[in-house]
């Protein structure tokens, strides 16, 4: 989820989304802020500034967050007011850069409409790497991985995988995950996730 890639425009706004998302999912799973610290091992305080959007949290602390909610990632950018149209324009799709790797991540499927999967792009930089440490959801994960340009190193769990230009991983979110970007130029790949359930991580 080029170099030099310039700031995200509507950072603040995402900020925003990301605090109205964790508020309303922590509500909706009858937790208090000390329940879902005590889920996802983040602090009390880092929760209360990730939900009052005045906390910067990186990739790693979210997907903390997200497990402790039992969602993906992606779910904690999901917009709440639906979509008025089926069409997400290039222009509209929101961004968000990661601040610990710079890795910028860019929602692609319209917002709000419901759908059962959803699909990210990643601008992952030369060199950068992102250890999600969370394991298994409430809910099964599927997520597929697409190299679009370049080349990235997963691990997950125990296995390693080599991923070139044109190659597809799929794999279920159930155990710790790794993303390296072992080359000097950058990396693009396109994340598909569903939370339908089936043989099986922004």
């Amino acid at each position: 989820m080029t170099l030099d890639l310039p700031a995200a425009t509507d950072a603040p706004s995402l900020d925003a989304r990301i605090a109205q998302r964790v508020r309303s999912l922590r509500g909706a799973a009858g937790l208090s802020l000390m329940d879902l610290a005590g889920r996802c091992g983040v602090s009390r305080s880092m929760l209360s500034l990730i939900e009052r959007g005045e906390s910067s949290a990186t990739a790693v602390v979210l997907d903390k967050v997200a497990t402790g909610l039992g969602v993906a990632l992606a779910d904690l950018f999901d917009a709440a007011p639906p979509a008025d149209h089926p069409v997400a324009r290039r222009k509209d799709q929101p961004e968000w850069r990661d601040p610990a790797s710079g890795y910028v991540r860019r929602s692609v499927t319209p917002q709000g409409l419901g759908a059962p999967f959803r699909i990210v792009e990643v601008e992952f930089p030369p060199g950068a790497r992102v250890a999600y440490e969370t394991g298994p959801r409430t809910s099964r994960i599927h997520q597929q991985v697409w190299v679009l340009d370049g080349r990235i190193d997963v691990t997950a769990g125990n296995e390693h995988f080599r991923l070139e230009t044109g190659d597809c991983l799929a794999i279920t979110l159930d155990r710790p995950m790794t993303y390296h970007n072992p080359a000097r130029v950058a990396a693009r790949y396109a994340v598909v996730i569903t939370n339908a359930v089936g043989p099986g991580r922004a």
